[in-house]
């Protein structure tokens, strides 16, 4: 796949990425660093701000700022509706069924660690089994080593090849009847190959008698964040058949 086209989704032709518009949209981009123009890779750790983000923080504390769900008074009502006002428009950006599934953190080790200890904390049972992979940022490692520890679950961890891909026979000879969780990177290219981690995944569960819809949690290859959703065995079939990355259906049939 060219790094600069979206991927291919049935019914839908790739379009080319206008990385010159995009970067328009990030007044610090067009500094100059060096002599050069400004390319900034850093995001995991400080992501720049659009214009449009920055004229709205702008106007919010020009205008709006005020304690959020605790006060009555007018400004305090106002930044409370736009607060959540901005959940609805996450809510419905990414296609969830209520606002009340947006949460708020700061980062993805937070996120991370807020679905261990609610999720996690709950459901695992000691002798249960995480599954990551040698190829997770720490955001994706350490929740789940502190979950186990807490417990008395067990983190299986699914080897590289000499290639620098995944091991998928080893991933099949990991996954069991104990497998509660799959948390692996959704934006890696070399995971499992050209085909999605996840989909072949459940896959290789529901031959395995696992019909169940699987809790999928979606992280970047660099530790961001990229949700948390379930998929059928039936979506995962349709998602190999038709060569679509988890992360492309994500993004499009559940943000779009």
């Amino acid at each position: 796949m060219n790094a600069m086209t979206h991927p291919a989704v049935p019914g839908r032709s790739a379009a080319p990425l206008d990385v010159a518009r995009v970067r328009r949209d990030f007044p610090i981009l067009a500094r100059l660093v060096n002599g050069q123009p400004l390319a900034y890779l850093d995001n995991a750790a400080s992501s720049q701000h659009p214009q449009a983000v920055i004229d709205a923080i702008s106007r919010y504390y020009e205008t709006s700022h005020a304690n959020v769900h605790r006060g009555v008074h007018a400004l305090s009502q106002e930044a409370t509706d736009l607060f959540e006002g901005a959940r609805r428009r996450v809510q419905h950006f990414i296609n969830a069924r209520s606002p009340r599934e947006i949460v708020f953190v700061r980062g993805t080790t937070e996120a991370i660690n807020l679905v261990a200890q609610s999720w996690g904390r709950s459901r695992l049972q000691p002798g249960d089994e995480i599954i990551v992979s040698h190829l997770e940022h720490h955001a994706n490692i350490v929740p789940w080593q502190l979950l186990c520890e807490q417990t008395g679950a067990r983190l299986r961890v699914i080897p590289m090849t000499r290639a620098g891909e995944l091991d998928f026979d080893a991933y099949l000879g990991l996954l069991s009847g104990k497998t509660r969780l799959l948390a692996t990177a959704a934006s890696e290219q070399a995971v499992f190959e050209t085909l999605s981690a996840s989909a072949r995944a459940i896959l290789a569960a529901a031959d395995r008698g696992r019909s169940a819809p699987v809790e999928i949690v979606l992280t970047t290859a660099s530790g961001e964040s990229a949700g948390t959703f379930e998929m059928t065995p039936a979506q995962a079939k349709l998602l190999v058949e038709r060569a679509v990355s988890v992360q492309d259906y994500f993004v499009r049939n559940v943000i779009f």
